[in-house]
Parts: C-alpha cells; sequence; structure tokens
C-alpha cells in the first residue's frame, strides 16, 4: 500500500478497516521528509488491531502485521518475505520509492500480490503497477473523488494494469473480500 501528499489520511482510513486476523502481511510505503524520524507507524498503530511497525533491514515479514518503510530507504521484499532496506539512488525523486516496492513484490508472490495506491502527487507506483500486473497480481487504486491528490492513483490507472478504481471507504472492505475474510459493518 503507497501514498504521498494526502497519504495519512487515506492511509489511516484503509488500515482502520483491516485487523491482525489478515491472511496476509501489509507493506506500507509513504514519502516522507527523510531528514526526520517518522510517527507514521505509531499513528497507523492507533487505528488499527494490526501490529505496525517500522520495517527493519533483514526481518521476516509475519502474517497480521504492518510494516512501514522507513524515510530515506527503498524497502524490497525478497524471496520468503524478507524485507531488505537500501539507500539506492532516488527513483522519480524520492526515497522510498513505490516503484521499487511493488517490482519487489511482484517478483516475490507474483499473482499472490496486491497493490493499493493511494492519494499522493506524482507518478511513482505506475511502473511498479504494471510489473503487479504482468506477474498476475491485482492492482488498486483509489479513485479521484476520495483523493485529495490523484497524481499516484491517477498515473497508476493511465497504465491500464488497475484492476479496481475505488472509493477510499471501499478499499478496506475489497481488501478483505479478497483475502477471504468476512466483511462485518457498524
Amino acid at each position: 500500500m503507497v501514498a504521498s501528499a494526502g497519504g495519512i489520511r487515506a492511509l489511516t482510513r484503509v488500515i482502520s478497516g483491516l485487523s491482525h486476523t489478515i491472511p496476509a502481511s501489509l507493506v506500507i510505503l509513504l514519502h516522507l521528509d527523510p531528514e526526520h524520524r517518522s510517527h507514521l507507524a505509531k499513528i497507523l498503530a492507533r487505528a488499527t488491531t494490526l501490529p505496525v511497525k517500522e520495517a527493519e533491514d533483514g526481518e521476516t515479514l509475519v502474517r497480521g502485521n504492518a510494516y512501514v518503510a522507513p524515510p530515506g530507504h527503498h524497502l524490497l521484499v525478497n524471496a520468503g518475505g524478507r524485507v531488505c532496506l537500501t539507500q539506492t539512488e532516488f527513483v522519480h525523486f524520492v526515497r522510498p520509492s513505490a516503484d521499487l516496492l511493488f517490482e519487489s513484490v511482484a517478483a516475490s508472490y507474483g499473482k499472490r500480490a496486491i497493490a493499493v495506491v493511494l492519494s499522493g502527487s506524482g507518478v511513482d507506483g505506475a511502473s511498479g503497477v504494471r510489473a503487479i500486473a504482468k506477474r498476475g497480481g491485482l492492482v488498486i487504486a483509489q479513485d479521484k473523488g476520495s483523493s485529495e491528490f490523484f497524481g499516484m492513483p491517477g498515473s497508476a490507472i493511465q497504465t491500464g494494469d488497475v484492476d479496481l478504481v475505488l472509493p477510499l471507504d471501499e478499499i478496506a472492505p475489497t481488501l478483505l473480500g479478497l483475502l477471504g475474510q468476512e466483511v462485518t459493518t457498524g
């Protein structure tokens, strides 16, 4: 799940509809100032029963947990669900890069991958969406009406590789449905 401008609100809304019982790991990337410590994991943890933590290099992803990319590091997921943090070159002027994350997830999980592109400016994530689709994974993008900034979701949609374009409030229930979880309301 990736976002940029307007992303804290979007990420909080989506994650609030998910719980530690989901049969998947959630990797979250938000473009943040690399010069400042991030409190994103703490902010998101207040909205969900999912354990949320900042990802650490070399750790293995665990189902029912959420991992946040640290500022200033690309987050890649290798075979076996192992996290690799790098400080290689910026991609589209950002680090962490949604493209690199999605490309690594596509290579590691193929048709089991689900990519979610939320509010954000710029084009980061569009080529990663292509990689997810090419390997048979599923791509969800936030719709224009519910996005504070439509650059990232719009660029993803323009690739032609987005499977579902959804309002923000429909993303968590859709993820639960895709993962075989019962969706409850109220």
